[in-house]
Parts: structure tokens; sequence; C-alpha cells
């Protein structure tokens, strides 16, 4: 079996480095007799429909049998109040800096206190789709949330026969199980916006005053590639796909914050040019060893703005979370799926909505693309150094989207940066920085930026995004050394030419590279301290602007 969910009585003991005051808290709560376990999908699925508020839709679930819910599953609706997005500044890591970790295990036996007078629902779930990475996950919630559960057992893999025994036979980790336990009704003092607290160290996971299905999903994930970053993975939010070319498999990896083009990028079609297999568009692992990958997910967890309610691909959907309903012309209960009643709508759908799912990759990376939303960067960038690559994903700048709860809309236009797009990684910075530069190392492996938001105040077009992509996988791309700047080349665009040679636009780079120079000397005496070579070639291409 892949992780430790029992132990020999003789190694139950403090010496043991598998517990830890916070994991022991949160697993015991597992086994009160207040606790109801939940042993299918489709038992979830009844529990949800008759949860109070769920809306029952007269939406059929498409090929709902294959899925493991019942022949006349309907898709459900169940919304939350004003918060409709994840909040990062909720997240709490025992062990970083500055947390107190008595303080917050006596939080943590507080909420399981609270929990002890409550109807508690409990599912476990796989992690990992592939015998070379699965991780047993165990999920609690309090009654009148039991959506929660359902979109949870629906977002990860669902104990079939056919998963139980692939994870019978996947590799053995030195790891115990995933346990998570959410209390949205509890609200700690000091933390009334909510309280994410993490014991990464040892899997586990104390959810408190969050409502959000997304704090569930990617808490989850958080302790997961946790794990996989321990036991020989690259750890990844992103998408990835791979195009059957006529003499050769080409796979590409998205990597981008959520509203950056990532899921778009990862399942556009080309209209059919291309032969596609696709991996996932938001939770994966590499390799370390040979850059072949493994999805998490079966399923998907999509924004439905961009999916009007006639839209074929709203066939696939499951379940749905903060998005509006009304009546169709035959009197049917129908979803407003467009962002009216809220921002961020989100729906759950199923692995049919991409036509050749696999959840396991052989062939190697080909390329990485960090997608970017800094106006220096024109349309396209490629790196072709392995330290000036990974450093440009250690600072990957972006803007924010509605999928994140911010204190301002003023955080919304603020370009930040986010460390290879993963806003959720607990370890420390570095052991991605040398993950991500060993990939690019031996050449084999490419990278990319693809600039999708503005070029110096010019909208980039969606259509000049994917016909670069084409390009790049075609091999047909065009590119030119970006003035002085070593390593660094750019794809010539009309409209979108970079001219070094401009104060303005020098301007520009100077101001994106201090971005990061700043960004990295903020890092110094913490745990996510970057090696000196990071600062050293920052400058490096700093001196080179003009």
């Amino acid at each position: 079996m892949a992780t430790i969910q029992k132990f020999e009585r003789k190694n139950i003991k403090k010496e043991n480095s598998k517990f830890s005051a916070l994991r022991t808290t949160i697993e015991t709560v597992f086994y009160g007799n207040n606790v109801v376990r939940i042993n299918s999908l489709a038992e979830a699925y009844e529990l949800a429909k008759k949860s109070s508020g769920t809306i029952v839709t007269d939406l059929p679930v498409f090929r709902a049998e294959e899925i493991g819910l019942p022949s006349d599953a309907k898709i459900l609706l169940y919304n939350d109040g004003v918060v409709t997005g994840r909040y990062a500044k909720g997240r709490v890591v025992i062990g970083h800096k500055d947390v107190d970790e008595k303080k917050y295990t006596g939080i943590a036996r507080e909420a399981a206190f609270y929990a002890q007078g409550k109807k508690l629902y409990y599912a476990q779930a796989y992690i990992g789709l592939h015998e070379g990475f699965m991780v047993n996950a165990h999920l609690i919630v309090e009654e009148g949330y039991e959506n929660t559960l359902y979109n949870w057992l629906l977002n990860f893999q669902t104990k079939t026969e056919e998963y139980q025994a692939m994870y019978q036979s996947s590799q053995v980790l030195d790891e115990t199980d995933i346990y998570v336990l959410s209390l949205p009704n509890y609200i700690p003092q000091g933390h009334e916006k909510g309280l994410s607290l993490f014991d990464s160290n040892h899997n586990s996971l104390l959810l408190c005053g969050m409502r959000y299905f997304g704090e569930h999903k990617k808490g989850t994930l958080t302790l997961a590639w946790e794990i996989a970053n321990r036991n020989g993975y690259v750890s990844c939010h992103g998408g990835l796909k791979q195009y059957q070319l006529k003499d050769k498999e080409y796979t590409i990896a998205f990597f981008g914050l959520s509203g950056s083009g990532k899921s778009t990028l990862t399942h556009n079609t080309h209209q059919d040019k291309y032969e596609i297999r696709i991996l996932h568009d938001d939770a994966f692992v590499i390799s370390d060893k040979d850059k072949s990958t493994i999805a998490l997910e079966p399923s998907y967890f999509d924004k439905t703005q961009d999916y009007p309610m006639e839209d074929q691909a709203n066939q696939y959907l499951i379940s749905v979370q903060n998005c509006g309903a009304t009546l169709d012309e035959e009197g049917r209960v129908v979803l407003v799926t467009e962002d009216i009643r809220n921002g961020n709508g989100r729906a759950i759908k199923s692995k049919f909505w991409t036509k050749n799912r696999v959840n396991h990759m052989k062939e190697p990376v080909n390329a990485i693309v960090w997608l970017m939303r800094d106006s220096a960067i024109p349309p396209l960038l490629k790196i072709d150094n392995s330290v000036v690559a990974s450093i440009f994903g250690a600072t990957l700048a972006t803007k924010r989207t509605t999928a994140e709860r911010l204190d301002s809309a003023e955080e919304m236009e603020k370009l930040v940066i986010i460390p290879y797009a993963n806003p959720f990684r607990t370890y420390s910075l570095g052991q991605d920085y040398h993950k991500f530069k060993a990939l690019f190392e031996d050449g084999t492996t490419d990278c990319y930026i693809l600039n999708t938001g503005h070029f110096m105040g010019k909208k980039i077009p969606k259509e000049t995004t994917l016909h670069l992509l084409e390009q790049i996988v075609d091999g047909s791309i065009s590119l030119e050394s970006l003035g002085k700047l070593s390593h660094i080349q750019y794809a010539k665009i009309d409209g979108f030419l970079p001219n070094m040679e401009e104060e303005n636009y020098q301007a520009a780079w100077e101001n994106a590279l201090n971005n990061r120079l700043q960004f990295v000397t903020e890092q110094k005496g913490t745990a996510d301290e970057l090696p000196e070579e990071v600062e050293i070639e920052l400058n490096q291409l700093k001196n080179q602007v003009r």
C-alpha cells in the first residue's frame, strides 16, 4: 500500500516522527461515535441531494453510472454567501517562521471539542491516478456541508475496485495518510475570515470557517504536493497536454494562476488540427528520474463564466457552486452559468469533457511554459539557460482573479510574484527552484514564457497566443535575441515588437527585473531564500538592458 494508515502498537509512541500534536488532534476526531462514514459516491450524492438548500436541477449527469452515480442523477447546485474564492491569508503552516505551534494546537483542540457535539460525515479518496504515486486521503465535514463532501469525492478518486487494486500495487511511500478536518461553522478567535491550519510534515489540515469548496480541494492538493516533493517528484500547479505528431509526441506543460489561460491552453483543440492527449489542467507531478507525469485528479474544477447555458461543454457538469438558477422555456430548472449572481462561479466537470484523457504519460516533458501578465514581456519569450529558466519560474509575475478572496479591489490589479504559479506550496522555495532547474539542465526540456495579459498596454489576443503555441509544437517558430539580454529570445509578432533601444521599454524591463530582485531580497533569511546565483543572474540581466 502507498501510505501509512495503521501502526504496530510498539510504534505508537511520542518518539515516532509520524505523530505530532496537530495530526493526532485531527485524526482522533475521525473515530468519534458522532461520525457517519460515507462509503460510496452514490451515497454521497443522495446525502447532498437531500441537504437543506441544495438545488436539484433538471439537468442530467452525463454517463452517470460510469462515474459511480445513480443512472438518473441530476446536476446539483449549492451556493455559498459573500465568500466565493480562496483566502490565502488564512493559511497557517506549523513549522513556518513566527508560527506558534502551541497556540495553534490549542486552537485545534478547541475545534475538536466543538466537533464532538456535531454530526460529522467522513469519506476517503485517493490522490494520484497511477501506481507511481497514490496517496490515501480522509475528509470529515460537519452536518450541513454534505455538498462539500460530495464535491471532494467527485474531485478526487473514489475507492472503486479498479483503484483499490491499483493502490494495493502502488509505490510504497514512507508517509502517513492525509487527514482533513473541515468545520465551516467554527470560527476561531483572531481568524474571523477563516483558518487553514496545515501540518504539512504530518499530512494533516484543519479548516475552520471555510465554506468555499476550493479550500478543500487546494488544501488536500497542498498536502499531496508536499508528499510528492519529498518522494522524487516535481509538484505542479498547471496543465499538461501531449500532441501526437507524425513522427513523435510533443508534451508541453503550462503553469499559471487561475484566469491566466492555463485551462484554456490545455483544453484547446486547435480546431482538431492535432491529435491531442490531456493529462490534467490543474494538478499533476513530474518524475525527477525520467520526466514522466501523473495526474492527481480525475475531474476538473472549472469556471462556469466562459460557458453560457447553451454551450455543449455544460453537458459534462456534475456539480455546481456559486451560480444562479432559473427556468427554461419548458419550465425546467437550469443554471445561470455566467457570473451574474457573483464572481467565480464554479463547477466540477467529469473526465468525459476531454476526448483523449489519460492519467499517466511515460514520455518526458518537452516544454514548460510560464504564463505571465508582466507588461514588459512580449507575447512569447524562449529561455535557453536552465538557471534563467528556473529563475523566471521562481519569479512568475501575474495578477490575481476572483478565484481568490482579497481584502481590497486594488489587490486584483497588482502585479504579484507567485513562484511556479503555486501559491499552495508549504515546503521551501529553493526546493522547487532546484527541481525545475534540473528539468531544464539536460537540454531536452525547453522553457517558454507566454504573456497572456497586456504588452506595454496593448491586450494580447487569445488567437495570437494559440498561434504561437502551434508554432512551438510544429517547430516553426522564428526567434530573435531580445537586445543584449543573455539567453532570452522573442517571437516577432506584428503589433507586439519590443524595442530595446527605446527608453520607455528599457525602463519597463528594469522595473520588471527590479521587482524580481526585490522579491528575492525579501526571501533572504527565510525558509524561501534562493541560491546566490539567482540574484547574480538577475543583476547581470539588469545590466544588459541598456
